[in-house]
């Protein structure tokens, strides 16, 4: 079961406050698929909510979609996971509907792993854009979402880590994620803060 959408404020675990400048942020909607639907649907309005803020604040959005094509690119994750993984050309490995509709063709980003920056042009694609902060959302809180955030940080971009539109399969991972992201790597924000800090109360 998914965390509960509103478990977690960002006040609860957040060590320092900025907001986002939209002049050089993006928001990654990390792997809104199917198969994760079970722990998106608590989450899918604040999800929606940040990205329609981003929108609005002209901050462009780039969705990741986790799939494998066959067992030499499944690596760690096929003997963690015993081969249970989502698997490309299947509808489990497609962005949910209320997603694929926003995702343009050139906004999505094809991964195999937990980080959304191994093996995906992401770093150099950003760095072009002129990208100097992220803003990550999506599932699962504890893995994708915690392992791009962190890679983010090591790759010198400022991270933004949604409380609310992120998910995990357990309530207290989602908070631990928090805790240590907070800690050392990443700005919480969550809807509120996002609206505040985006286009002012």
């Amino acid at each position: 079961m998914a965390a509960a959408a509103a478990a977690s404020s960002y006040k609860k675990y957040e060590t320092r406050s900025r907001n986002p400048d939209p002049k050089t942020s993006l928001l990654l909607v990390i792997d809104v698929q199917n198969y994760f639907s079970s722990m998106v649907n608590p989450i899918l309005p604040q999800l929606l909510t940040t990205i329609d803020l981003c929108r609005r604040s002209s901050i462009p959005v780039l969705f990741t979609r986790h799939n494998h094509k066959s067992p030499p690119d499944y690596g760690m994750l096929g003997e963690w996971w015993d081969n249970d993984l989502v698997l490309d050309g299947t509808v489990e490995a497609e962005l949910m509907p209320e997603i694929r509709r926003l995702a343009g063709q050139n906004e999505v980003v094809e991964k195999n792993t937990y980080s959304a920056f191994e093996n995906t042009g992401l770093q150099e694609r950003l760095v072009e854009m002129g990208v100097k902060e992220v803003i990550v959302t999506g599932v699962m809180t504890n893995l994708c979402c915690e392992t791009t955030a962190r890679e983010a940080f090591v790759k010198g971009f400022r991270v933004f880590f949604s409380t609310d539109a992120t998910a995990t399969s357990d309530l207290e991972l989602h908070e631990a994620t928090l805790k240590n992201l907070a800690y050392g790597f990443a700005y919480l924000v969550d809807c509120d803060r996002l609206q505040d800090g985006l286009l002012g109360k």
